[in-house]
């Protein structure tokens, strides 16, 4: 992977207060935060646009939680990338209830598709368009995909602490060949990708090779004890429930999520150290997935605009985004969350942090395994071009994946947290150096 270079040029906030601040540390009114977006990496290219959070805190009795929140967010790569989001949550809009609602479209002509099981799935990066010095013509892993997704979540109170959870996802994926843009037309084949060849296989049908519609429902338990949500200093949060498909390919997953945050009392001036982690586990317990939806992590209450598969910034750390795509996986997170200064500006309270962690994670259920069977899986046309034409070595099936690396925090009102994180990937044939994620919240 080419160097990445990626800078978060201004953090923008104002505050407008209806209510007298009190003595202690509290915000009223409405709090607004925004962070211009200046990122470059190899996968997307030059990302602009604009992202951030609005928050309404009224009298501030339940400061640092807000009566309201909106997250949104309006960017675009050069390499082809459109991503467009609005979200709102609230525990307040309906008494003893929380309500979570959001609607997001991404356009990607140049996604990245890397198979099906994460390590036995073999990546070489000679045929991905991307790298400095790709096998010319050929970008392997190329295909488009367009995405509409609208959600509402909604939690009621059954005892202290405990909460009953449902809700409703509908999607719709239009899935194809890679667009270039009008410069760059036919770069690339789209006769030679992964994609084309998972279809000859059978490992992608017909029927969903396009893409298609899924109307998730899910329900379920949520016990939650953090003292604040978006960087709790103590408590637990944990999840268990169930997500189905009941239109067109039907499916049903089991979901379960356990994270506990532990105050260590050391008594630093900006705040105790926190150590938090993260055990997580889904998997399809009832038909089958659909390409098209396979690299979904539901959860109940979205902090990224899209939470997906093995990678990025969602689960494991230091890979690809999707980069593992399985019918079931568990992965773990730990981190050290260290406040490092405390201070106030223009009228807000701000926080400097560090975070350094480790993941790790192993598929529990492949994903049609029956098509690539228990040898390789070759593609003749990599051979004609002088290539290595294994795709697929089902002997690496259940290997572990893990990584480490560290973050940086800047926290406005504990709410709007800026987070740049660098990681490594210490399972070798999936190495994305250097890999770095910028967005906004703690991944959990």
């Amino acid at each position: 992977m080419k160097k990445i270079l990626s800078i978060a040029l201004l953090l923008v906030s104002f505050n407008t207060l209806f209510a007298q601040e009190a003595e202690r540390e509290v915000k009223t009114g409405w709090s607004f935060g925004v962070l211009p977006t200046a990122t470059f990496s190899t996968d997307n290219g030059f990302q602009f646009g604009a992202f951030g959070d609005v928050y309404y805190y009224g009298d501030g009795d339940t400061y640092p939680d807000p009566l309201h929140k909106i997250s949104w967010e309006a960017s675009h790569f050069t390499k082809g990338r459109t991503r467009l989001y609005l979200a709102y949550d609230s525990k307040y809009l309906i008494p003893d209830m929380r309500v979570n609602a959001s609607l997001t479209y991404v356009d990607d002509p140049m996604y990245n598709f890397w198979g099906f099981n994460g390590t036995p799935a073999l990546q070489n990066y000679n045929l991905w368009g991307n790298k400095k010095d790709y096998t010319p013509g050929i970008n392997y892993y190329g295909m488009s995909r367009k995405m509409f997704r609208g959600l509402a979540n909604v939690q009621g109170r059954l005892a202290d602490n405990l909460n009953w959870a449902a809700g409703i996802n509908f999607w719709k994926w239009e899935l194809g060949d890679m667009r270039e843009s009008s410069k760059n037309e036919n770069r690339y084949s789209t006769d030679v990708t992964l994609y084309r060849r998972y279809q000859e296989i059978g490992a992608i049908t017909a029927e969903e090779a396009n893409g298609g519609t899924s109307l998730e429902l899910n329900a379920g338990l949520v016990f939650d004890t953090r003292d604040i949500e978006a960087a709790p200093n103590k408590g637990i949060w944990a999840e268990a429930y169930l997500n189905g498909n009941v239109i067109n390919q039907r499916y049903l997953k089991a979901c379960a999520y356990f994270r506990h945050y532990i105050d260590i009392p050391i008594h630093i001036k900006a705040g105790d150290p926190v150590f938090a982690y993260r055990l997580a586990w889904q998997q399809t317990i009832a038909g089958e997935t659909p390409f098209y939806m396979i690299q979904n992590v539901p959860l109940l209450v979205q902090r990224n605009m899209i939470s997906e598969g093995f990678g990025s910034s969602n689960t494991i750390r230091g890979i690809r985004e999707n980069r593992i795509l399985a019918e079931g996986f568990a992965w773990m997170n730990a981190e050290l969350r260290v406040k490092l200064v405390k201070f106030n500006l223009f009228n807000q309270y701000f926080y400097i942090a560090i975070n350094p962690f480790f993941d790790a994670g192993i598929v529990t259920k492949q994903y049609r395994p029956d098509v690539f069977g228990t040898g390789k899986t070759l593609d003749p046309r990599l051979a004609l071009l002088g290539v290595d034409p294994v795709i697929y070595d089902a002997a690496k099936a259940g290997d572990i994946v893990y990584s480490g690396g560290a973050g940086l925090k800047i926290a406005m009102n504990q709410n709007f947290i800026v987070s740049v994180e660098l990681a490594h990937c210490f399972y070798n044939e999936m190495v994305a150096d250097p890999w770095i994620g910028i967005g906004i919240n703690y991944q959990f």
